[in-house]
């Protein structure tokens, strides 16, 4: 008889291993993200003229931009902190957090049979999205290679995280005039493709408001087309809602969502939030994905030998939520909506064409622009209003190749730094030739 211990050993029988795959040595390099490079230009800028302002319309972090995470806030997070100590939490999260955005934050109907154990804590949005892919990967098909389908122009990163899971990414076909919304016809044809190429729809992400076009879809769409996905194969509906608090008309309803699912199909939703955003806590990293109770134990066993959410972060959400969290998420919320306001009355002013709805960014077609200074799309735009005029917005190119013409603006900031910012952008826009 063998002594354990004394010769190599598998952890797993040979019917669980992993088949040897080359896939990773033939997969494309993930690129780092161009949205941490945008600022540079202005560093330049202010080299040559210290004495000029300089505006920065790329933000997505009202951390910076914006006041951020109230003070009292954090010390009420501190002071938790110091009373819980500085233990390791639960890979999902303390049961306090959990269930603090299930009872409190969601305000979950019990009828729909979802509470704190439908709920995980991640370090953030990204970390959720992250978890998220890896699950609708190993519980939806099972299969490395199938596809996450997001818009024409997604946020940068839906291109690269699902990618470095293991799974393809598909654009969908959009107009530009919808703001490359979903429509059911557009998903019918992607799905179509998606088969052809010999795989299958392990997620379909909706998010709304959107990043970077800030359109905002109707719920009862979002539903619609979440239905529609699930019935024709895909494993998983995702709803990206980080942004869904900056708004002028109050945040989504979860409830209102997962009852226009039958019981079966709530199991392959998932809903994505956080702190990041409402609250301008882009450093805390806290994050919440609501979902099936098969999906939140996949991610609570992953976690446990991987990314543990650290309580302090929990803590901030639940400083909020104790305080109310509209009321503490006014440093952010009140001043992006003057700024929205003002800032879709100035571009329609100024002609320009544009997506202006909830969240923290106008989408501005500046094509015309590029035509007169001979440029094929809005990196180097990029580069010379940062550099040239001091400010920093997002080339639509870096989104997608759909959004090469475009320019992401942000307005989370206060009114008069969006004023300084869209008036600065029109100066400089009238120089090309």
């Amino acid at each position: 008889m063998s002594t354990p211990g004394a010769a190599p050993a598998f952890v797993v029988p040979p019917d669980a291993r992993v088949p040897v795959n080359d896939y990773p040595r033939r997969m494309q390099p993930i690129p780092p993200s161009r949205m941490f490079l945008v600022k540079q230009g202005l560093r330049r800028f202010r080299e040559r003229y210290p004495d000029r302002p300089v505006y920065d319309a790329s933000q997505g972090d009202g951390g910076a931009s914006l006041p951020g995470v109230p003070r009292e806030i954090l010390e009420r997070a501190a002071a938790m902190q110091i009373e819980r100590g500085t233990a390791y939490t639960m890979p999902n999260g303390t049961v306090a957090f959990r269930t603090a955005i299930a009872e409190q934050y969601w305000a979950l109907d019990p009828a729909l049979g979802w509470g704190p154990d439908h709920v995980v804590a991640t370090v953030g949005g990204r970390d959720g999205l992250v978890k998220a892919y890896q699950a609708a990967i190993a519980l939806g098909h099972g299969r490395i290679g199938d596809v996450v389908i997001t818009s024409a122009v997604p946020w940068i990163s839906y291109n690269w995280g699902p990618y470095g899971v293991g799974a393809n990414v598909v654009r969908a076909p959009g107009r530009a005039d919808e703001a490359w919304a979903y429509t059911q016809d557009a998903l019918a044809r992607t799905f179509a493709f998606v088969e052809a190429h010999g795989r299958r729809v392990a997620m379909l992400i909706i998010t709304s408001p959107d990043n970077p076009t800030g359109r905002v879809m109707p719920l009862e769409d979002q539903i619609a087309l979440g239905r529609w996905a699930l019935e024709h194969g895909a494993a998983f509906v995702l709803y990206d809602w980080i942004y869904h608090h900056v708004t002028d008309h109050g945040p989504s309803d979860i409830n209102a969502l997962l009852r226009g699912f039958d019981p079966d199909q709530r199991e392959r939703v998932m809903v994505l939030d956080g702190a990041t955003k409402a609250l301008g806590a882009s450093n805390i990293r806290v994050g919440w994905l609501t979902a099936g109770r098969e999906v939140t134990r996949f991610i609570t066993a992953r976690a446990s030998h991987s990314v543990i959410p650290p309580f302090f972060a929990q803590a901030v959400a639940m400083a909020a939520i104790e305080r109310g969290y509209r009321e503490a998420a006014k440093p952010i919320i009140e001043p992006t909506a003057q700024s929205r306001a003002w800032l879709k009355a100035f571009l329609a002013e100024q002609g320009f064409r544009f997506i202006l709805n909830q969240g923290y960014y106008a989408f501005i077609d500046v094509g015309p622009w590029l035509d007169r200074r001979g440029w094929t799309d809005t990196e180097p735009l990029g580069q010379y209003l940062a550099e040239e005029h001091g400010l920093a917005i997002v080339p639509g190119v870096f989104f997608s190749p759909a959004g090469a013409r475009w320019i992401r603006f942000s307005y989370a900031l206060p009114l008069e730094r969006t004023q300084g910012a869209a008036q600065r952008l029109v100066e400089a826009l009238a120089t090309l030739t």
